[in-house]
Formats: structure tokens, sequence, C-alpha cells
């Protein structure tokens, strides 16, 4: 691995190694573009993975103090944890459920679809449908996502047995296994999906796609990457013309350090997105960096979700296969006489048996809560994954009075839901229950929201710099060399999950980055 000096205002700076990251990080060192990457968290491996579940979310999650507000669940049910992304290589991707949908033509065209609604802040994206699904077609090739690219699906599991059943019942015909960047079969040099279940505590077979074991190691065999761990950026400075040229950051010393660039490409999740764009305010930017439209924080999306548990009287071991491995996508389609505009996926769950009453159930005592538990093995789960509707005062700040190990103000976290997405949730836990009951179930349970894992348009895209911080290549609208790399910038955020989203844009944007540094525009 390299390792190039502060000094070398050469190189490009990029803030996080998640899917955004970590992608940029290899398609611009493979382009032979020198690349400094700061990872916040430490470096796990297949071998340092915990499959204890505890263990695991202490290992991988980002657990420094956030604060919150409004009128969403989370606020109420997680008042400690608002939002569970990663603190670690491979940010997020280490963690996540791997599920890779596309955002539908129409989704890219909110504001014009759904048209003007009271305390929507829509807009519609300033790139095409038919500019990001060839960038969609690139990400799916890297990532091996099933069902595309004739890769075969995972196998059901019974959860999904459970499910595909309950859905016919109810007259659905979308029902598949999946689109997931999981290996079906071999791909990439990683082995197959065995199906143990242990998704979100990181894969020990290395069969579902994170930047930790495929893009950043192959950015390190360029000799282009220089990947500084426990490295926390606090600051971007800039040039009196307003350029970026230094980050700033801790070692994993906690000893200041900083790091000159040709270009800077922040990619932190957009909680610490936005917030490094805030603590980065400056006399030029007194609002914070790249923010003159005042948009930096706001439009805050984390899409709807919500639990349904179904319980049976026979086991079903809804453990056993990947954890999402199942969708039902008739709903994903915007159809106002159901009551809300915009659309919804039903998407297979589990919970492993300790995060199950911490996360996935209603909190309570007694005999009637240990019921559920009792019988953890003949429940089947499905979630909603559903747009939610931007809202400018649904955002990120800095709290005025807690501060972190470096005496730096936290990100705050406000969320009143629009009634939009209260009304989608209600619908999708709707059909969801009547699915259960259709096909026998004793019992029903509707588990809560729970914290956001998310978290998008806090720095969108927009044609039009009023309404958002970036162009469509991610780059700022006020300053030509700041880049914004990870679900930040999506104009909204539709009924897909995101990273696949992510993954084709990061991929676009490092071509844009390598022909504006030859250019010698960037």
């Amino acid at each position: 691995m390299a390792a190039f000096d502060h000094k070398d205002d050469s190189v490009v700076v990029i803030i996080g190694s998640g899917a955004g990251g970590g992608t940029l990080a290899h398609e611009l060192t493979r382009r032979g573009i020198k690349v400094v990457l700061l990872e916040a968290g430490s470096r796990q491996s297949l071998d340092s993975f915990s499959q204890v579940p505890g263990e695991a979310f202490n290992q991988l999650t980002w657990l420094d103090t956030r604060t919150q507000s409004g009128n969403w669940g989370v606020a109420r049910d997680f008042p400690t944890l608002p939002v569970w992304h990663c603190k670690t290589v491979g940010g997020t991707t280490v963690h996540w459920t791997a599920s890779c949908p596309r955002l539908q033509p129409w989704e890219l065209r909110a504001r014009t679809t759904y048209g003007e609604i009271a305390r929507a802040s829509l807009i519609d994206w300033p790139i095409t449908p038919e500019e990001l699904e060839k960038y969609y077609a690139l990400a799916e090739r890297r990532m091996g996502v099933t069902r595309r690219n004739d890769i075969p699906g995972l196998p059901a599991s019974n959860n999904f047995k459970v499910m595909y059943a309950a859905a016919r019942k109810l007259g659905y015909k979308q029902v598949h296994t999946g689109h997931l960047a999981i290996n079906s079969r071999t791909f990439d040099g990683r082995g197959f999906c065995i199906q143990q279940g242990f998704c979100v505590q990181g894969c020990k077979m290395g069969a579902k796609w994170s930047t930790l074991y495929t893009e950043i190691p192959d950015a390190e065999e360029t000799g282009n990457l220089d990947l500084r761990i426990e490295s926390t950026a606090t600051r971007v400075e800039h040039e009196v013309n307003g350029r970026v040229n230094a980050v700033i950051y801790r070692d994993a010393q906690g000893h200041e350090q900083r790091q000159a660039a040709r270009a800077v490409c922040v990619a932190g999740n957009a909680i610490e997105t936005t917030r490094l764009l805030l603590l980065s305010e400056s006399s030029k930017f007194p609002h914070g960096l790249a923010n003159s439209s005042g948009q930096v924080g706001r439009n805050y999306c984390h899409q709807i979700t919500g639990f349904v548990w179904g319980i049976f009287d026979k086991p079903i071991y809804f453990w056993r296969g990947a954890t999402i491995a199942g969708v039902i996508e008739d709903e994903a389609i915007n159809d106002p006489r159901r009551g809300f505009v915009g659309g919804y996926r039903i998407e297979l769950v589990a919970l492993d048996l300790p995060t199950l009453p911490l996360v996935g159930l209603r909190y309570g005592w007694g005999r009637d809560f240990a019921s559920i538990i009792d019988n953890y093995r003949n429940l089947a789960g499905m979630f909603i994954n559903g747009e939610d509707l931007p809202c400018a005062d649904n955002r990120i700040t800095l709290d005025a009075n807690i501060k972190d190990a470096y005496g730096l103000p936290v990100a705050h976290i406000h969320v009143d839901e629009h009634p939009n997405d209260q009304a989608l949730r209600k619908h999708a836990q709707g059909q969801m229950s009547r699915m259960y009951e259709a096909i026998g179930a004793k019992r029903v349970v509707v588990g809560p929201t729970p914290p956001a894992t998310h978290n998008t348009c806090t720095a969108r895209m927009s044609a039009d710099p009023r309404d958002g911080v970036t162009n469509g290549w991610g780059q700022t609208h006020d300053i030509a060399n700041l880049f914004i790399s990870d679900g930040s910038v999506l104009t909204t955020p539709g009924s897909a999950n995101p990273t696949l989203t992510i993954v084709a844009l990061a991929l676009r944007q490092a071509e844009y980055i390598a022909e504006q540094m030859k250019a010698g525009q960037v």
C-alpha cells in the first residue's frame, strides 16, 4: 500500500470507505490517480468478524453520540440511536443486507409525477433515467447482483416460502428472492452464500459484496491508494478563492493531522457528511462549506420502514438463509388511490434472537411480550422499504450543547413525519398483516420503526443551485473541486434500497472527476 506525504497536494482525499467512497477510491486509483482514503473506523476481516450479535454490533457500528428530535417513532423508541450505520473499513457495506433494486424512471421525476404537496420539498433529479441506467448495469456486473446478467437468484428459505404463499393469497405477482449483491455461485474470486443468516454481522464467507474485500484491496493493488484507518475528518479547508485544499483529521492516536489535496470527496454517510460540511464553516462560507443555498443537511430522508411478524403453529427457523432474500414489488408503484403518493417494497426480514426484542418489537414486559420470544422458531418476518418525502425542516444540524471527544458539536437529527409517510406505513403494515392472516398465522405482531439505515438527500443533486448542494455529478455548486460521494446526493429516495444507486453514481462520478482533472478543471 502506498504512503503519500501530508503535503502532497496532487492527491484526491476521499473521506469514508463505504459504497460510495470505497468504489470511488478504486475507480480513481485504477485510472492512475493518487488517493488518500480516510476511514474513521478500524479494519476488520472475514476472520475477525464476530457472529455474536452484541459483539458484532459494537465491532462495526458508529456509536458516537447523536441527538434527535421530532415526532418520528425512532426519537421515542431509540433515543440514543437515531441511525444505524458502520464505523469500519468498508462502511455500511459490511453490515448491509445487500438488496439492490433499481430506482424506477418515474421516481427520478418525483416533483413532476407527484405534483405540489404541502410541506414537501420535492424536486426532480438533474440526471435522466437513461443516464443512470447505464451505470446501474455497470454496478450490477461489478457487484454480481443476482437475477441480472444471467446470475441465478438465491434459493428460497422457509421464511421466503411463507412470504410467497402469503403474497399469492393477496394476488401479488412480482415475488422473488430479490436482486442481491450476494453470490449465489462463486464470483469475483469469492465463494457463494451458505445461507447461515449472519448478513448484518459481516459475511464471514465473503459472499456478500463489500468494499472491504472487493474495491479497497483492488485499489491497494494499483499502488495509488493510501488508506488511513482510525482517521476522523474534522474540517475541510479552502483557499481564499474558495477551492478546497486540505482535510484536517485526527489520527489513531488522536493527534491532529493535515492532508493537502487537489480535490476532496466526502462520503461519510449522510449524517457525518453533513456534519463535516457544517463544521467546516469559515468567513467565506459562514453557514458551512458549500452551503450558500442553505440546503446542506435539509431534506433528510431515511425511507419508511417497519416490521410485521407472523407467528405460526409450526417452526419456520426464519434466521436460516440470507436476511432479506425475498421481495414483493407489486406495491412499488405510484397510485394515489391508496391514500398516498409513491410506493414501497415488501422485503423479507429476520432478526437474531438477542436483537428481536431490542429492535423488532415494541417495548414491553409480561407474559404476552414473552410469548412472542417463546415462539421465536415459529416466526416469519416482513419489512417495509418505502419512499418518504423530503421536507426542508427534516434535517441534520449541529447540536449546540453536546460535544464529541474532540470538543466538536455532534450531529442532531430532526424528523417530523409527513402525513404521506404515515399513510404509506399504515397501508404497508396492513397489507403485510393481511398476508399472514390469509395463510393461517395464529398471531400477527406489528413492530416499531427501527433506527434509520438508509440515510439520504442531505446534500442533494439539483439543476438549480438554489434547490440543492451538488450538480448531477455530485460536484458541489459552490466549489468545483469538492464532491459528495454518498447517499447524501440522492435527490429523492424512491422506494429502492439506496446502495446500488450510490455505487452507480460513484462509478459515474469517477469518470467525471478523471476527465475534469485531465482537463485541468479540478
